[in-house]
């Protein structure tokens, strides 16, 4: 698990690092991106695994360097917190769409736990989803999204993914719908407002999602994650080095070793493990990732030169 760093105002440019973002309700990915850039007085900002404005939580947010570092961390799998409102179904799969369909009190009165629970059960595991219709897959170069806000209609082919934990934590009844919270381990490419969506069509009375919160993007969780009304305060970030040596084996290279590795230059006779190795000179820095080709080690990633 990645550690917070020692905390403390700065004054910028921010040296290479991660950010982790706690993101509020209302808005997008990139406008926390423009946030962070003004923070850390740079523009090479970055960030992985967009958050819907509806939706709270981790994001993931690369400085300088680390951006490259980004499409090298295992951030696939993802955790969440959502609570599904099961009797009506919208444009989005979410509230802030316009609702087109509601079931009878009836048919939503005779939905038990017991038949929640069930429903659940059948999406875990590797599963088979089309992506909510506002998803921001592109289709021939445009995302999905605006092409239904153009009023086109959509249709995505189904993809695999696997939902490795869907848990019911509560189920609260109520005359024309019923709010169910979960908590979802997924793979990325998984939309938990699909999940919603498909959860109403299988007990048969439709259903959205009303709350998103991501509380895992690999091994960055809440407990490392800040606002940005704390950021703007105390500007926390974990560094690119405490990053890559915790996240990758780790390599101390001597100084011959280090100025090759610096250049980008295979190395024999290295004992690596399987994967990325983070490699580091005598001194503690950062160099690169390196990986295994029979007798000889090769670059992935060269970010000192």
């Amino acid at each position: 698990m990645v550690t917070p760093a020692p905390t403390g105002s700065v004054e910028p440019p921010v040296a290479d690092g991660i950010v982790v973002v706690d993101k509020p309700a209302g808005l997008t990915s990139h406008t926390v991106v423009a946030r962070i850039r003004k923070l850390a007085g740079t523009r090479k900002v970055g960030h992985a695994g967009t958050l819907d404005p509806m939706a709270t939580g981790v994001l993931v947010v690369g400085i300088n360097r680390a951006t490259r570092l980004l499409g090298h961390l295992q951030l696939a799998d993802k955790s969440y917190d959502a609570t599904i409102l099961l009797g009506a179904t919208t444009t989005t799969d979410d509230a802030e769409g316009t609702i087109v369909d509601t079931a009878a009190p009836t048919a939503v009165g005779a939905v038990t736990a017991e038949a929640i629970e069930a429903a659940v059960a059948g999406f875990r595991g590797e599963i088979s989803q089309v992506p909510s219709k506002v998803s921001a897959i592109k289709v021939d170069g445009r995302r999905a999204y605006q092409r239904v806000r153009d009023g086109e209609e959509v249709a995505l082919k189904a993809r695999s993914v696997t939902v490795s934990r869907y848990d019911v934590t509560d189920v609260r009844p109520g005359v024309a719908a019923i709010e169910v919270d979960v908590t979802v381990d997924c793979s990325s490419g998984t939309y938990i407002r699909a999940l919603a969506r498909d959860l109403g069509a299988e007990l048969g009375v439709g259903g959205h999602l009303t709350m998103l919160r991501r509380t895992r993007v690999g091994s960055f969780g809440m407990d490392t994650a800040h606002t940005l009304e704390e950021l703007a305060e105390d500007f926390t970030w974990l560094p690119i080095a405490q990053v890559a040596g915790e996240t990758f084996p780790r390599y101390d290279a001597d100084a011959e070793q280090a100025a090759a590795i610096r250049t980008g230059r295979p190395l024999s006779g290295l004992k690596l493990e399987p994967g990325q190795t983070a490699m580091f000179d005598p001194s503690g820095v950062f160099l690169a990732l390196y990986e295994p080709h029979g007798p000889v080690a090769k670059p992935t990633a060269v970010f000192v030169s």
